[in-house]
């Protein structure tokens, strides 16, 4: 099956279902690899990408185990204190430690990254074993992993997300997103300086209401300074900006999700597209003059793109061992097409100004510079598209120009050729664009990271920026060996020589075979053209897998079929039809979109479309399926069920239950919450999506784009039983989008260190419980239902350094911190520095084997019932709903 926009995992070798572990390949010591490959090294030698000085170096780094790095994530007030604990708690006893006379190496910041909030660490792993503070840094990393305040990233990955210049305002596109952790520095950039915004819209509410607020912390303070100078202030200090993340598998967009929504983001789209045929995405029609309809569609243009596109992966050896055992030449060749398709995509996409970069983990110029160099060309030249001068970003980085010169080795390994000219047999699958451009191009201005420069892995990475509107050109034919004769011309020579009376039809095959030899085919006999055509770029050994951030193995199954190309127009075009790739005779996708894995096995279709008819739309799904999008098997990984996305009037009754229970403030927008279902009706969840993300959903409704991902949890159904209490509680996914405009009567403060360890260690602490201290008049005067705790910051011992905003609930009987275990246990390690089992207080009305005991009730004379052992028993109940919505793996947040 054509794999474009992501990697296939696993492909024949290893089809493991859920469970059977014992079925999946064993994972090699990276020591014990014998770290050697004559095709390998002969052709990166061969090449001159470095120094003949530096060659020992070079390939003695790639034989050794990488780094261990890893990102703090999250705005900057949110990264800024966690990485002052690992300084402050965790590095002096680090560099306190001898090992064979010698200082232990302690974790050390990344000197280009900003703010100094990546880090990586060389000690031995025989070395971190031994010593108890590196066990404690462990547990501190494995933590705030966890609850997302860390992201255990590969340096070099972090590079192509510094260098797109984002800013908040604006559209950004992943094209081949998953699992995720570009993605996750994007959309920081999306929601730079949000934080401080919000706060200071906070600021001037609680001014205007006569309220004071406590201080913020350093890091926030100087943000709302310059966010005051350079800030976007159009919707109240929310984000305005989108970033849509795309992977062509959908199983992997959904591991992407996973890994997006620990950022709680409601500026956040995922797809699931072939990333060479991405769809065009429509916009609202706005009105014209006299309230009329516009006269054509409008489609999104993006401010940036990343496409850190498939690949070899030849620059991960350093991690990824089966690289030393299945490089091989063809590797490149095949995703060299693939590659060039995904680019001139992502700068038809553009906006004219904006930037798109082009990243792959491959040190190949075959799939870098000649990728490059292809789709600038078939844009229109410089003039329409030029390489960005990166030498001066990120100070500190080093890094090496792209290469102008390269030879080109066949599948095989023996034949090398310099230019395309030099080819005077059958090409295979070499194309002219995989050679040096003809023309000069800047291509200096790549950027390559090696091994030896820095103790990375390898990587390449462009910058181009769109100048103005383009024409795509129509992509090169295939070289012909020799030409074959035509059908009219076999058909005469063969009358011509053979006079039979046309009854012998072995005759006229023996004459055919004289004319026109047959040529070896691969349509053998219960080979299907899928398995064809994967087979026809399939290496003769299985590949490691190429995707920068993961470890597991996987197949590379691409097609090197050169479709036709229609001329593509970045100008208005007609409905439906704007910078969409024209494929003729179109490709299965045209039809069946066989990027789906449910596809694969399903027969090409016989004809093919006409010109007009084989424009490349969005799958539409059959109408009588109006709430699924595929459908497929859920034990293969392929999608069976996708909810729709339908919008709530803002004058739905929930709604306005909600708004007048929590005083939520007017000024925060009643038309931008959803439900993922059919009826449009609020059941279980309600989510919170920003204003450019429900146009779009609302605009591409039925239209067949893949839409599997867009949201923030904001609301969630509680089983509460008694009147005059809301029951949707605010979840924590939607709390810091949401907990500046919520009334002072659901709010309860918090000051001192000691109640706040109380309220983590204890679930469900009752609600006259001395210990809660200076909440604790405030909880009992309230309402049951959700509040909003808020975490003030102050001065000495037992004051907070920072300021924390949390969930709670209030019962009859107790209080509770609507947090998952995973959460409380990272916040009381990375606040008291301490690991301690929590304390279930519904515990003790268990008996001895673990059962809950009800309440008796009591008979009184009247009713038959007492009054208060009825509502201690419905108290006990909802106790146990939100003990069980507590448990890991489930979260609270599970609808």
């Amino acid at each position: 099956m054509t794999r474009r926009g992501g990697i296939k995992r696993g492909g024949e070798r290893w089809r493991a279902r859920k469970g059977r572990s014992a079925d999946r390949p064993q994972r090699a010591d990276y020591d014990e690899v014998t770290k050697s490959n004559h095709h390998y090294e002969t052709y990166y030698n061969n090449l001159g990408i470095v120094e003949v000085n530096e060659k020992n170096e070079f390939w003695a780094s790639l034989r050794r185990q990488l780094p261990n790095s890893f990102r703090f994530a999250g705005s900057k007030a949110q990264a800024l204190p966690v990485q002052k604990i690992l300084r402050e708690r965790y590095i002096p006893e680090i560099i306190s430690i001898e090992y064979e006379g010698a200082k232990v190496e302690p974790p050390t910041p990344i000197p280009w990254f900003p703010n100094q909030l990546a880090w990586q660490m060389t000690t031995p792993r025989n070395v971190v074993r031994k010593f108890a503070p590196f066990r404690s840094f462990q547990q501190f990393l494995v933590s705030e992993t966890s609850v997302g305040n860390i992201s255990r990233q590969e340096i070099v990955s972090m590079i192509p997300p510094l260098l797109m210049d984002v800013k908040p305002a604006m559209v950004v596109l992943d094209l081949c997103a998953a699992p995720g952790s570009k993605s996750a520095q994007l959309i920081e950039m999306v929601h730079g300086g949000e934080e401080a915004r919000i706060r200071q819209v906070s600021r001037d509410r609680a001014k205007n209401e006569g309220r004071e607020m406590s201080p913020e912390g350093p890091a926030l303070e100087a943000e709302i300074d310059e966010e005051k100078q350079l800030g976007d202030w159009s919707d109240q200090g929310r984000s305005t900006g989108l970033l849509i993340c795309n992977d062509v598998e959908y199983k992997r967009a959904h591991m992407l999700i996973h890994q997006m929504k620990r950022l709680n983001s409601p500026n956040l789209i995922v797809t699931n597209h072939d990333a060479t045929m991405y769809p065009s995405i429509k916009l609202p029609l706005e009105p014209q003059s006299g309230g009329k309809p516009a006269a054509s569609n409008k489609y999104l243009k993006f401010d940036r793109i990343l496409a850190d596109v498939p690949c070899t992966g030849d620059g991960t050896s350093r991690k990824n061992i089966n690289v030393w055992r299945d490089w091989a030449p063809g590797n490149a060749l095949g995703l060299h097409p693939i590659q060039v398709r995904i680019l001139v995509r992502a700068l038809q996409m553009t906006k004219a100004g904006g930037r798109v970069v082009y990243s792959t983990c491959s040190m190949n110029p075959i799939e870098n510079e000649a990728v490059v160099a292809s789709a600038i060309e078939r844009c229109g030249g410089l003039s329409k598209v030029a390489i960005v001068d990166c030498q001066d970003a990120l100070p500190g980085l080093i890094r090496r120009p792209g290469v102008s010169k390269w030879n080109v080795m066949d599948r095989t390994g023996v034949d090398v050729y310099q230019s395309w000219e030099d080819i005077r047999h059958d090409p295979g699958r070499l194309v002219e664009s995989m050679f040096p451009p003809k023309e000069p191009l800047p291509l200096d201005r790549c950027m390559r990271i090696y091994p030896h420069l820095q103790d990375t892995g390898g990587f390449f990475i462009t910058v181009l920026e769109k100048k103005s509107e383009i024409k795509a050109k129509p992509e090169a034919e295939p070289k012909q060996a020799e030409a074959r004769p035509s059908i009219v011309s076999v058909v005469d020579e063969i009358e011509a020589k053979h006079t039979t009376n046309g009854t012998d039809p072995i005759a006229k095959i023996d004459a055919l075979d004289s004319i026109a030899p047959p040529q070896a085919s691969e349509d053998a006999e219960g080979v299907s053209a899928a398995a064809r055509q994967n087979k026809e770029v399939a290496p003769s050994e299985p590949l490691s897998s190429r995707k920068h951030e993961l470890d597991d193995q996987a197949d590379i199954y691409m097609s090197t079929k050169r479709p036709k190309f229609r001329e593509e127009v970045d100008e208005a075009a007609p409905r439906g039809a704007e910078d969409r790739q024209v494929h003729y005779p179109p490709p299965p996708g045209a039809q069946l979109d066989i990027s789906r894995p449910e596809a694969a096995n399903l027969p090409e279709p016989r004809e093919s479309l006409p010109a007009d008819d084989a424009v490349i739309q969005p799958f539409s799904p059959p109408l009588k399926q109006s709430s699924a999008v595929y459908q497929g098997k859920r034990n293969t990984g392929q999608q069976l069920f996708e909810e729709p996305f339908k919008y709530l009037s803002p004058d739905h009754p929930e709604l306005l239950a909600i708004y007048e229970f929590y005083n939520l403030s007017p000024s925060f927008p009643r038309d931008r919450f959803m439900v993922r279902n059919a009826t449009g009706e609020p059941v279980k969840t309600i989510y919170y999506t920003s204003e450019l993300a429900r146009d779009i959903l609302t605009a591409n409704e039925g239209t067949g784009l893949k839409f599997v991902h867009c949201g923030v949890k904001m609301f969630v159904k509680q089983d509460v039983q008694r009147e005059n209490t809301c029951k949707w509680r605010i979840q924590t996914d939607g709390l810091p989008v949401l907990e500046a405009w919520v009334g002072e009567e659901r709010v309860v403060r918090l000051w001192r260190r000691s109640t706040l360890r109380k309220l983590l260690v204890e679930m469900f602490p009752k609600a006259d419980d001395e210990g809660l201290g200076e909440i604790g008049e405030r909880i009992r005067s309230m309402n049951y239902g959700c509040c909003v705790l808020r975490v003030e910051k102050g001065e000495g011992e037992e004051a907070f350094d920072e300021r924390m905003v949390l969930p709670l609930w209030r019962s009859l009987h107790s209080v509770n911190l609507m947090l998952p275990k995973e959460d409380r246990k990272a916040m009381l390690l990375r606040l008291y520095n301490e690991i301690v089992p929590l304390e279930n207080t519904t515990h003790k009305k268990k008996d001895a084997g673990g059962n809950r005991e009800p309440p008796e009730p009591v008979k009184v004379p009247g009713n038959g019932y007492d009054l208060q052992a009825i509502m201690d028993a419905t108290s006990d109940e909802e106790e146990r709903v939100e003990e069980e919505t507590a448990e890991p793996g489930l979260g609270i947040d599970e609808a």
